[in-house]
């Protein structure tokens, strides 16, 4: 991945919400050797050592939808360059407005903070079913949004350019990220007569998200949203087909539905124009795939 703007000094890295996707994020960028320091939040004391072991310097606290910890323990948090929010909103299981809650609780730290660039992992959940291929301009309010919420929190953090104006701020929109434990036949094995199998898929690999975001912060940022997809868009019934075979599990059958049911294909090509990225998964047929012990 090429970026225009190259910073190659090495950087303090914070993320919050370093679980699933935020902890292989801070193991990747400690391969690349590209931080002076990495820092991880988490909701477990138990992951402290987990996050030692890796190099990764842990901080324990809630995000409800304030933050729980001492004004102290945040300052050092976010005592550094890159902050990397990654904390999944869960809106369904939260009253309405609980996320953007928590966005800006954030920016009101981040405006006492060193933090030069933040990296906000959004969802492709922001767009309609509007049966064509969409981009990043189909939702720019929250009015055109099938997740307000999520487009209120972007552009929340957004307001932060204008109070300063060298800060760099990424919005990604990420599809639903599939791979390794996490195999989309698991969770439809043996269903009868589903009615979505037409449907193509936005889905990203892990290793392909975590690359993507380690080049961004390796390169420079971009005060830019992109989609972050895999180029390829098969139906669920592919995918779901293919990976029930792969572990042995009864595949799920189908009907037609009419009228068929409303789809997207998330368009990826913007990330294209301002990133050179090879992805290492394009195609969600061929996703790494393996079952935890």
């Amino acid at each position: 991945m090429i970026n225009k703007d190259p910073k190659l000094e090495k950087k303090r890295i914070s993320i919050l919400g370093c679980g699933w996707l935020g902890f292989r994020l801070a193991k990747r960028l400690l391969e690349l050797d590209i931080t002076s320091q990495i820092k991880g939040s988490t909701t477990s004391d138990s992951k402290l050592v987990l996050f030692k072991n890796a190099g990764v310097e842990g901080y324990v606290f809630d995000l409800n939808p304030t933050f729980s910890a001492e004004d102290s323990v945040l300052q050092s948090f976010l005592n550094t360059d890159s902050l990397v929010i990654s904390i999944p909103p869960k809106l369904s299981q939260h009253e309405s407005g609980f996320h953007l809650a928590q966005i800006r609780s954030i920016v009101s730290f981040v405006k006492k903070s060193s933090v030069k660039e933040i990296i906000y992992i959004s969802s492709t959940g922001v767009y309609p079913d509007l049966n064509r291929v969409v981009n990043e301009e189909d939702v720019i309010s929250p009015e055109q949004s099938a997740s307000p919420e999520f487009v209120w929190a972007e552009n929340t953090l957004s307001t932060l350019r204008t109070d300063f104006p060298e800060m760099k701020i990424s919005v990604l929109r990420l599809g639903g990220i599939i791979g390794y434990e996490r195999i989309p036949g698991k969770y439809v094995k043996g269903k009868k007569d589903m009615t979505t199998g037409s449907l193509p898929v936005n889905y990203i690999h892990p290793d392909d998200a975590v690359q993507i975001m380690s080049s961004m912060l390796q390169n420079g940022l971009h005060n830019e949203t992109f989609n972050i997809v895999a180029p390829q868009h098969p139906t669920r019934r592919e995918v779901y087909e293919a990976t029930c075979a792969q572990f042995g599990w009864e595949s799920p059958t189908f009907i037609e539905q009419e009228p068929k049911p409303n789809f997207k294909i998330i368009s990826g090509r913007k990330l294209s124009e301002f990133y050179d990225y090879d992805f290492k998964y394009p195609n969600p047929l061929k996703f790494h795939y393996e079952m935890l012990d």
